[in-house]
């Protein structure tokens, strides 16, 4: 498959595409981010790299990071985890408080904010510093120790969250969080500042495509059956109440972040990221969907 050719076919379709949608303005920093940025970035299971625009350039992660910190939960304390949250479609918008009240704080999947946050709990319950931690298990994945916090937006992101104080307190009344809320709170703003490009996503997301290896390495970061439950969750509760859609367009498991990131697999083949800031009604990247919808129409090729 030639894709650096489909890539470029793609670039030339958008580049006089006046994307839709808004670019975030509820953490401020986010709405700084000029809306014009595009960049797509591919790496395959050879360890070829395919690329255009400004997929050098590292954004604010926001929600991909779930992917990672889940990752790392699952990792350390196993099924046990589910036990605090569930695997199933929210449905509803990724910060609803009305559906945790339903659902007894148990919140409906890993990717919602919720869920999140759970996730987050149990990192600092296991971990001394799971600040420390995180970085330190991206760092393996992608071979570069330059990744790191964006402070800037950690503190932004503090600053406007009443929505996270409000989910976090309600989740602890509920007996589903066991640590000092502010220092769950402080891991979860941190983990969603992260600043990563989509070259580095892409190589971080390839262990999802690489049954929880990195390329050329024997070394397992996750297990087989975790990479399936991690796909599967990428799949139906990746995109939150537009999971379906991005089912139906792009046909693959990916994770979308409100920076205007996403970041797909295709198991055996690719990892993918796209980043283009402004955001449909749902909160994912619009032009981000329509390029993966172009990549997996023109490649022929997705997990149906």
């Amino acid at each position: 498959m030639e894709y650096q050719t489909v890539l470029n076919q793609i670039q030339q379709e958008f580049s006089k595409v006046q994307p839709s949608g808004k670019v975030a303005s509820y953490i401020p920093e986010l709405a700084k981010v000029p809306p014009s940025k595009f960049g797509m970035h591919m790496y395959d299971i050879d360890g070829n790299n395919y690329h255009f625009g400004d997929s050098f350039e590292r954004f604010s992660i926001q929600s991909i990071s779930k992917v990672f910190t889940l990752s790392l939960a699952m990792k350390m304390v196993g099924d046990d985890l589910w036990n605090r949250v569930g695997v199933e479609p929210s449905g509803d918008p990724f910060n609803s408080l009305s559906q945790l009240e339903n659902d007894s704080g148990i919140p409906r999947n890993p990717y919602i904010n919720a869920g999140a946050l759970v996730v987050a709990d149990v990192l600092v319950s296991y971990f001394t510093n799971p600040k420390a931690a995180l970085l330190a298990f991206l760092h393996e994945i992608t071979g570069d120790t330059s990744i790191g916090f964006n402070e800037t937006v950690a503190a932004s992101e503090k600053a406007e969250g009443y929505r996270n104080f409000a989910l976090v307190n309600y989740l602890k009344s509920f007996g589903n969080i066991e640590n000092n809320v502010e220092d769950v709170l402080d891991f979860y703003f941190h983990q969603c500042s992260i600043s990563m490009s989509c070259r580095e996503l892409a190589q971080a997301f390839i262990i999802y495509a690489n049954h929880g290896t990195l390329l050329n390495s024997e070394r397992e970061f996750l297990t087989g059956r975790q990479v399936k439950r991690m796909n599967a969750l990428m799949q139906t509760c990746g995109f939150y109440d537009e999971a379906g859609e991005f089912s139906f367009e792009v046909g693959l498991p990916g994770k979308s972040g409100v920076g205007g990131g996403i970041v797909a697999v295709n198991p055996n083949h690719y990892a993918v990221a796209v980043w283009s800031p402004p955001l449909n009604p749902k909160g994912n990247s619009a032009l981000g969907m329509a390029a993966l919808e172009r990549l997996t129409t023109l490649t022929g090729y997705s997990i149906f």
